[in-house]
C-alpha cells in the first residue's frame, strides 16, 4: 500500500505524515519532523502510546526519564509511555521520524495547520495563547506537558 505524506506546520517545525493511522490495521503512524536549531518541546509525558525516535540528519540532545543522551544520524531513541520526556535540535537543522501508535498522531493534527511551503514556519516563539491552546490539545489526547524545554 502506498500513501502521499501530507505536510503539516506544528509549532515552528514541518512534520510530513508518511504513514496515517487510518491507513494500517496496527495503527501506526510514521510523521518526519523538520526542525531548526533550539526547537524542542515542553517536557512532557504520553500516557497512550510509546515514542520511537529514528535520526535522519542532525544532532538531538534528549532527556529521558532524567538522563540527558545525545543522538545522531542513524540513532534510535525510544520512549516507552509513562517515561517523562523531551529533546532540542543542537545541530543548526534535525530531521528524525517518529514511529508511535495511539493518540500522537491525532494531536498533532489538531495542533497543526496546513503547510503553505515545504519550508519550515516562521519562528517565532509560541504566544501565551499557543502554549495554552497546546497543553488544552495534549491534554485532551493523553499527553501532559510538564515544564519547559530542555537547555
Amino acid at each position: 500500500m502506498m500513501t502521499t505524506a501530507e505536510n503539516l506546520w506544528f509549532m515552528t517545525a514541518n512534520l510530513q505524515v508518511c504513514l496515517k493511522q487510518t491507513d494500517n490495521a496496527e495503527g501506526m503512524s510514521i510523521i518526519e519532523h523538520r526542525m531548526a536549531k533550539d526547537f524542542g518541546p515542553p517536557l512532557h509525558v504520553h500516557h497512550h502510546e510509546s515514542e520511537t525516535f529514528y535520526i535522519l540528519e542532525g544532532r538531538f540532545r534528549f532527556q529521558c526519564d532524567g538522563k540527558i543522551i545525545e543522538a545522531g544520524v542513524g540513532d534510535t531513541v525510544h520512549v516507552p509511555k509513562g517515561i517523562v520526556h523531551s529533546f532540542r535540535v543542537i545541530s543548526a537543522y534535525g530531521r528524525f521520524l517518529t514511529i508511535t501508535r495511539g493518540d500522537f498522531e491525532k494531536m498533532v493534527r489538531a495542533a497543526s495547520r496546513p503547510a503553505e511551503n515545504e519550508g519550515l514556519p516562521e519562528q517565532l516563539p509560541p504566544t501565551v495563547e499557543q502554549q495554552e491552546s497546546l497543553s488544552r490539545l495534549c491534554s485532551a489526547h493523553g499527553i501532559d506537558l510538564l515544564g519547559p524545554p530542555i537547555a
